[in-house]
């Protein structure tokens, strides 16, 4: 199977309905250019709210099935036959999570995932607001391959990658947001940022897709100037597409999703696994004695 994956990234504004607008407009141009699976950012429905600890921003959560992003997003999958993974601030009773819809090229929702590995840092105020993820990780095999989605600083987790391709992913998407830290403004991650998420790539032998948000964003104590750089690599974790930092881009690649399981399966990385060897991943250190 021959599938096109998109990146895409874009700036956010608190103007909502501007940035699902937005949002179509780069998936119409994705699937004008042959996408058909396009990847958005990170929580761009709005600006990227965890630069602080407000509660108000509790109220820009919703249920999944009232999501205005999904609602509208999920016709335009339909009309134009795309799979579209969506993230979104979710709220189920009173939990709060960071969460991912998989909408399938026929306008349905084949399942959510709930963020795993949820941040804290200067400017990456998460825990504040979201509840770690209680799906376990997800594959879905969507009209176009058997897909793996994990959020943002899932990224930075190799057994994150790792298990979904063990559940059969083919691709591995990560919407983002990601961008300069407001503690050390020496510090720059872009690359470190980049090069993790090839070595996905590369140990997994399958595509990989980041989309990351663009701009610079203030909070009441900080501001975020956020990366872009969204990229798609490659089997063996090459870069084939990447945007810059700072313009609304949408980036196309197509692979040849059995040519690639051939050559996964003839590499052999798979098959020489030792899970029984695996044992110390279960603990977050060395056991006491």
């Amino acid at each position: 199977m021959r599938v096109t994956v998109a990146a895409t990234q874009m700036a956010c504004s608190w103007d909502q309905d501007e940035n699902i607008a937005n949002a179509e407009r780069l998936v119409r141009e994705a699937a004008g250019r042959g996408a058909n699976v396009v990847l958005i950012q990170e929580l761009f429905e709005t600006p990227y709210f965890c630069k602080d600890h407000l509660a108000s921003h509790f109220e820009l959560a919703s249920p999944v099935e009232e999501n205005a992003a999904v609602g509208h997003l999920a016709a335009v999958a339909r009309e134009l036959g795309v799979v579209l993974p969506l993230s979104v601030f979710e709220r189920t009773h009173n939990a709060y999570f960071n969460t991912l819809v998989m909408v399938d090229a026929d306008g349905a929702t084949l399942g959510i995932y709930r963020k795993s590995h949820i941040p804290e840092s200067p400017g990456y105020h998460e825990k504040f607001y979201f509840s770690p993820g209680d799906t376990g990780f997800k594959v879905w095999p969507t009209r176009f391959g058997r897909l793996g989605v994990g959020v943002c600083w899932d990224q930075w987790f190799p057994e994150c990658a790792r298990a979904m391709a063990v559940m059969g992913a083919e691709v591995l998407l990560y919407p983002t947001a990601i961008g300069s830290e407001p503690q050390d403004s020496s510090l720059d991650s872009r690359w470190h940022w980049q090069r993790t998420m090839q070595g996905h790539a590369a140990a997994n032998v399958m595509p990989l897709v980041a989309s990351n948000r663009i701009g610079t964003e203030q909070g009441e104590k900080c501001a975020i100037t956020f990366y872009g750089h969204s990229f798609i690599a490659d089997h063996t974790g090459e870069v084939v597409a990447q945007a810059d930092d700072r313009t609304e881009s949408v980036l196309t690649a197509t692979f040849d999703l059995d040519a690639v399981r051939r050559y996964r399966h003839a590499w052999g990385v798979f098959r020489d696994r030792r899970p029984d060897l695996y044992g110390p991943l279960l603990s977050l250190g060395e056991p006491r004695a």
